[in-house]
């Protein structure tokens, strides 16, 4: 969706408009963003360097850019480190940095790869009310995530895949009681008699 990888087939649209054959950046300035299941930040630089990174992608004048990812910093609770290494970072701040960066970019719709893979369930807990706030915002999320915690606390609409296909699609309460979800997740249930 965001570009990384060529379409091998079908179209890509976004906000009605074919962006199939666009590259990352056309994608990004459309409003785009996108985290990594793992992490990249920019280790040596700063907290705020990094979010300063995504910020340029609408405010070209610096000082403006680096206000706007203060801002968002201190919105994902990464205010009282702004001026460390990224790499100072355990994986709850890389991951949050990563959700900055991509917000000060100023998407209309974030996709967040495995964001709360790693994390505690006290992490977990506090990842999940940072994308209420963020989709509180009006920004649409695209969550792509292994935890059934996250889903059903924050999705509208799952599409369920197992082994590259489909197997599923509707509310978080329709497809964890479709048996082919339970069967692909669970395993089939032994009967003994």
């Amino acid at each position: 969706l965001t570009g990384d990888l060529p379409v091998t087939a079908g179209t890509v649209a976004f906000a009605g408009r074919d962006v199939t054959k666009l590259p990352p950046e056309a994608r990004a300035a459309l409003g785009l963003a996108r985290t990594f299941q793992v992490p990249l930040t920019f280790e040596s630089m700063s907290v705020l360097d990094n979010a300063t990174i995504g910020a340029l992608l609408r405010h070209h004048n610096a000082r403006e850019a680096r206000a706007k990812a203060r801002d968002v910093l201190q919105r994902v609770g990464l205010g009282a480190v702004i001026d460390t290494p990224a790499r100072s970072l355990g994986t709850p701040g890389r991951k949050r940095l990563e959700i900055a960066r991509a917000l000060a970019s100023e998407p209309k719709a974030l996709l967040l790869d495995e964001a709360m893979a790693g994390l505690t369930p006290t992490e977990v807990r506090d990842a999940i009310d940072l994308v209420r706030r963020i989709h509180g915002g009006g920004i649409t999320i695209v969550i792509v995530e292994h935890i059934m915690e996250v889903i059903v606390s924050l999705a509208k609409r799952v599409v369920v895949f197992h082994q590259g296909r489909e197997i599923s699609r509707g509310t978080p309460r329709e497809v964890t009681s479709d048996p082919k979800v339970i069967e692909a997740y669970l395993g089939r249930r032994k009967v003994h008699h």
